[in-house]
This record gives structure tokens, sequence and C-alpha cells, in this order.
């Protein structure tokens, strides 16, 4: 999800497959968009991640033997993202917020902050909601 966020969407998908021995390879189950607005900060993205892989869950177990019947392949090649570090939340002091909104939507204030580098320093920046 913070990969695509940070790719500019704001429509995620949700897939609940088979785990196989090679990833990305098992059957489809259930798939369910996750629908953000584009102001959500990283606690409410991860809520609603929880929340929907909840739901497929939830939906899974109900109608396991319909679901399990109506299974589909996985058609294409798998995207793969790399794991995320703390370098991956460093800012350009030259940008705008507004090109960065994105990179600052998924920071996490306490494990790997926003932070840049300037004049020899470096700096961390945390984002929060003001008006909720």
């Amino acid at each position: 999800m913070t990969w695509q966020i940070l790719e500019g969407e704001n429509t995620i998908p949700m897939t609940l497959f088979e785990a196989e021995e090679h990833v990305d390879s098992g059957q489809i189950y259930l798939q369910k968009l996750l629908e953000f607005e584009g102001h959500e900060l990283i606690d409410e993205l991860r809520e609603a991640v929880a929340l929907m892989t909840i739901e497929l869950c939830e939906e899974f177990v109900a109608d396991y033997h319909d679901i399990v019947a109506n299974a589909k392949p996985q058609v294409g090649e798998p995207s793969y993202y790399p794991r995320r570090v703390a370098s991956d939340s460093r800012l350009d002091p030259n940008e705008t917020i507004a090109a960065q909104f994105n990179l600052l939507r998924v920071v996490d204030n306490e494990s790997y902050p926003a932070y840049f580098e300037l004049n020899g320093h470096k700096y961390t920046i945390k984002i929060n909601k003001a008006d909720d």
C-alpha cells in the first residue's frame, strides 16, 4: 500500500489468495478495492487495511465453499516492492510540501520519520492532522 500511495494511487487492491511456495502464484479467493481520498495519514491507511483484511477473512469463512469453488488463477507478472527503510523517508528541501505530500502521508513518525538534510545538518519532521 505504501509504495502505491507514493506512486500517486488512492485506489488500492486488497487480495485474499492461497499461499503457495512461489510468491504471488496462489489462487485468488477475494478481491476488493480500498478507496482513499488523498488526505489520509499512515495510521488511517493502516486502519483501513486492517479493517479490509478482517472483512475479507470474515467473508472467506462465511462463504468458504462457494469462494473456494470460484477461485481464480493469478494472471500476469507479480509485482514486488522492497521493504521500506529510514532513507525512504527523505524529503527534498528544494521541493514543495505539496509535491512531497504522499511521502509525508506514509511516514511513520516514530519508526521512520520524514527528514531532510540542509547545510550539513539533518532535521526530522513529524506530521499529524490538526483538524480531527
